[in-house]
């Protein structure tokens, strides 16, 4: 009995064998010339019998990634008809496109790196071994895993950034030609990412904003075992205001080609959308642990298979005279054998040894360029106008992020503050208030109501070298679209040798502690999504002169470094200006002078006591400050306060090393019990000081955030630390 796998090969070869091929027409003014079909009938050749490898080097253990793009080879020619220099966000079944378009770049080993990837090989070019992956630096696709839409907002936001790096003047990746190509399933059509990415594409080029992307739905009716609906795409997708639609059948060549090559054409002339929808088949299952027949019947299998594209390639080289039967033959059998061979030795090269080699790539290579640019006296005083002799008096978070906003965007001109109301209105809590003018609209503008959208185009513009700063309106929006940073953002150097980055910095208004404001919408205190994404850093600065220079960092890192960047901004503390008691100004700060900028993983201490450390951040810093203030000068002169600063990788925090004299920690944490960074904190302690010291925290409870005063019962407060410390301090 033979397998799927084997029937879809017996029957190409006894179909052509026998002249039994079906009926194609063929638009004589749409077909290319003879060699450039012979080169896509070879790279869909080729894509096939990759897929037939990869299935044998499973069964053998030799590979570990079987999902192929059988039936999708049609796709080749969207390697030919764009450009090396459109990036291309690609699906899962992509390979005829990316073999394809490897022919246009001179010294292409395709084959060789694709069977280092199946192989899981430390050499793949593009992955390192790490998955198996579609994905090249020097054919401008960035790596795509198991997607299911996640990479289509930040293709919009990749397209959006070609026309807007051209208009600001600034280098960037793309020339200004270029589009972006962006491929996907018909099932990851039905997904709210790829609605909201599509709906974002439309809703920019609505206002006559430039948006030149190619949206390819390969539609092949199946999503796994989930049928789609006859017509389904072309029904939700033909009519749509602000996007051109075209339609082509993936099983043939020439009419592939064609539409194909007008749909780019249009996206390249007229800097608009376009949907290219291409009617393909699925081959051999989802993947290779995928059993059609448990939901498909044997007739369903062989109308399937009787839509192979290769059966319809091979009658358009036998009816356009291109090919005979023993030309595709020989064409064929070449290259199974140079398959089978240079697999053959794939299968033996390195594979990643150890835990360190694997998480080389967390971090990506750095910047070599400098890219910013030498600010003048004189255009800081033109660009703060009034505020620039405002400079030297104290003043609370908010005004002071607004300040360092300016300082740094014309430091770095690259640079574009973007999200929800961020424009005129100036944010929420109006801390981009005044940079639109001062910057004009095409570096500060509104997003739509999306925060997926947000967060990819950020991602995009970053592919495209530019430096997005964009602001998601309070933290607990981040979680409809967290799997942005994790999925894409975060995942992106790791999976790429750290060839491509998309160094950003992701504002966010954050926690809790806002009177008279709550509800977990506003009012959030959790922070544990954020608190297991390799590479990315956090940061939580508890003051205005410390969100300065920590803010000045986070650009710094998103620039020179391509890190993604978490800036939370505890939203308690913007206006915050008094400490210990009304009008003691002691919470505002002078702005710092440009060049003091943090270090990264840095703590600040307040207290010189030896007796006890209080570790916290963000809001906690200051109630642990008040806290200290009202206890009696013996306890007071006891303790002293750390605090972090920077959330990420809290194993090389330095303020470890200084807690190693300490026989009592305290640990205050605003989040909630469970979940929550003072877990990780006490497992760090745990296992780095020794002797271990006696620890204690205070924390948020167990419970989302209430509206009004009522908050006060599940957060921390100042007289809970206070009297939490006293206790600890008297304790034997």
């Amino acid at each position: 009995m033979f397998s799927r796998t084997q029937i879809v090969e017996k029957n190409f070869l006894n179909k052509l064998g026998s002249g039994r091929l079906p009926d194609v027409i063929i638009q004589a003014d749409d077909l290319p010339p003879k060699w450039k079909l012979v080169e896509l009938f070879e790279s869909q050749l080729t894509s096939r019998l990759l897929d037939f490898k990869s299935r044998s080097l499973k069964a053998n253990s030799e590979s570990f990634y079987t999902i192929g793009s059988s039936g999708h080879e049609g796709n080749a020619v969207l390697g030919e008809v764009c450009d090396l220099e459109d990036m291309a966000f690609l699906h899962y079944r992509s390979a005829a496109l990316m073999i394809q378009r490897s022919k246009k770049l001179p010294g292409q080993t395709i084959i060789y790196d694709l069977l280092l990837s199946f192989a899981a090989s430390a050499e793949d070019p593009i992955s390192g071994g790490r998955h198996k992956v579609l994905g090249s630096k020097s054919l401008f696709i960035p790596p795509q895993t198991s997607t299911i839409a996640s990479h289509l907002p930040k293709a919009v936001g990749a397209a959006l950034s070609i026309d807007r790096a051209s208009a600001l003047g600034v280098e960037a990746v793309m020339p200004k030609s270029s589009i972006v190509l962006c491929n996907f399933g018909d099932a990851s059509l039905n997904h709210s990412t790829s609605q909201g990415a599509i709906n974002c594409a439309i809703w920019v080029a609505y206002q006559n904003v430039s948006m030149p992307i190619v949206f390819v739905c390969e539609d092949n009716g199946l999503g796994i075992s989930t049928a789609t609906p006859a017509n389904w795409v072309k029904a939700t997708q033909s009519n749509r205001h602000g996007i051109k639609y075209f339609y082509a059948d993936g099983t043939n060549l020439v009419d592939a080609y064609a539409v194909s090559k007008r749909a780019v054409e249009y996206s390249r002339k007229y800097r608009k959308p376009s949907f290219l929808h291409i009617k393909t088949t699925r081959l051999m299952g989802h993947a290779g642990s995928d059993i059609e027949s448990l939901y498909l019947s044997k007739s369903e299998l062989e109308e399937n298979e009787a839509r192979d594209p290769l059966l319809f390639s091979a009658r358009i080289m036998l009816d356009t005279q291109t090919l005979g039967i023993s030309e595709i033959l020989g064409l064929y059998n070449r290259l199974k054998s140079q398959i089978d061979r240079v697999g053959d030795i794939c299968i033996k090269r390195p594979k990643l040894t150890s835990a360190e080699e694997v998480m080389e790539s967390i971090f990506p290579i750095k910047r070599n360029q400098k890219g910013t640019k030498e600010v003048s006296d004189l255009l800081r005083q033109n660009t703060f106008g009034k505020d620039y002799e405002l400079l030297k008096n104290p003043w609370p978070m908010n005004k002071l992020i607004n300040f360092a906003l300016v300082d740094l965007m014309l430091e770095y001109p690259q640079s574009l503050v973007f999200g929800e109301d961020v424009a005129k209105k100036g944010g929420v809590y109006h801390v981009t208030a005044g940079l639109q003018k001062k910057f004009g609209g095409r570096r500060v503008f509104n997003s739509l109501l999306d925060e997926q959208s947000i967060l990819g185009t950020a991602i995009g513009l970053a592919h495209n070298d530019l430096l997005p700063i964009c602001e998601i309106q309070f933290l607990a929006y981040l979680h409809n679209a967290e799997d942005q940073i994790r999925g894409e953002a975060a995942t992106l150097s790791f999976f790429s040798k750290g060839q491509f980055g998309n160094g950003m910095v992701v504002r966010i208004p954050s926690l809790g502690y806002q009177k008279g404001f709550g509800g977990h919408f506003h009012n959030d205190n959790s922070l544990s999504v954020l608190r297991d994404l390799p590479g990315v850093i956090i940061a939580c600065p508890s003051n205005g002169a410390d969100a300065v220079k920590m803010l000045r960092r986070a650009f710094y890192e998103a620039w020179y470094h391509k890190r993604v960047v978490i800036f939370l901004e505890p939203i308690a503390l913007y206006n915050a200006r008094d400490l210990l008691a009304p009008k003691d100004g002691l919470y505002t700060f002078i702005y710092p002078d440009p060049d003091e900028m943090a270090d990264l993983n840095c703590h600040t201490s307040y207290g010189n006591g030896g007796e006890i450390a209080i570790v916290t951040y963000g809001n906690g810093v200051k109630l642990c400050q008040m806290a200290m203030d009202s206890l009696s000068s013996p306890l007071k002169a006891g303790a002293k306060l750390f605090d972090l600063k920077w959330l990420s990788d809290l194993e090389q925090n330095d303020v470890m090393d200084e807690l190693k004299g300490f026989k009592k920690i305290l640990i205050v944490d605003e989040g909630r019990k469970s979940g929550s960074y003072s877990e990780e904190l006490m497992t760090l302690m745990i296992e780095k000081l020794n002797p271990v010291p006696r620890l204690k925290r205070v924390h948020g409870k167990d419970c989302f955030i209430p509206l009004g005063t009522a908050a006060e019962f599940v957060l921390p407060s100042a007289e809970e630390i206070a009297e939490t410390i006293k206790t600890f301090l008297e304790e034997k």
